[in-house]
């Protein structure tokens, strides 16, 4: 069972490329249900589970990246964690979506976008490891022409969405999202058609059977 990851930069088409891949490998586009997932071996509610999650618009990232905080009180001066404060931890969500990244690995193969499957399945049998980037300005115009909004729109999407998915790498994984040593493959998908880069991938996953 092929498992292929892909960590795609706002603006890369990710969410293109990996189903295409995907419908080509004969395995599912794990995007979505992962969060769902989640939320049911928990037995919290999906809004919880997306609240932790990565690849949401409202995800745990921003927690990390300075547009939300955890709750807290000061005491003695220094801010402290209140974990009666919410239901569960970051740390569990974040557990749960790798215990769920594992076993759909293992049961059904698949494809997965983001919360840092290159790391999480680093050592997963035969996967391959995708990284989809461009320099800001193409993804800037990219994003600009897909969703036929201007281009000072599309930079600020970009860049939030850059610095909390970031954020959620460093702070769980210490590790750089950016950093090519954890893929196999690196593709500038601005550049290159979203189909051609489909059987780019498709064609280094059956290399590594």
């Amino acid at each position: 069972m092929r498992v292929v990851t892909i960590s795609a930069t706002y603006g890369t088409a990710g969410s293109q490329i990996g189903p295409a891949v995907a419908e080509r490998l004969g395995v599912p586009f794990v995007d979505r249900a992962i969060p769902s997932a989640v939320s049911e071996e928990l037995g919290c509610t999906l809004e919880e589970a997306l609240a932790h999650d990565d690849r949401a618009e409202h995800g745990i990232g921003r927690l990390f990246s300075g547009a939300m905080r955890l709750p807290t009180v000061t005491f003695g001066g220094v801010d402290m964690y209140v974990p009666g404060a919410m239901p569960l931890a970051p740390e569990e969500y974040v557990n749960r979506t790798e215990r769920v990244l594992k076993e759909t690995a293992r049961l059904q193969g698949g494809v997965f976008l983001g919360r840092a499957g290159a790391v999480v399945l680093a050592d997963h049998p035969g996967a391959l490891h995708v990284r989809l980037d461009a320099p800001l300005t193409r993804r800037v115009r990219q994003t600009a022409t897909l969703g036929q909004i201007g281009e000072r729109e599309a930079r600020q999407i970009i860049e939030d969405n850059d610095r909390a998915r970031s954020a959620y790498v460093r702070h769980f994984y210490r590790t750089d999202p950016a950093d090519p040593c954890l893929y196999h493959l690196v593709i500038d998908s601005t550049t290159i058609p979203v189909a051609t880069c489909a059987e780019l991938i498709v064609m280094a996953a059956e290399a590594r059977d």
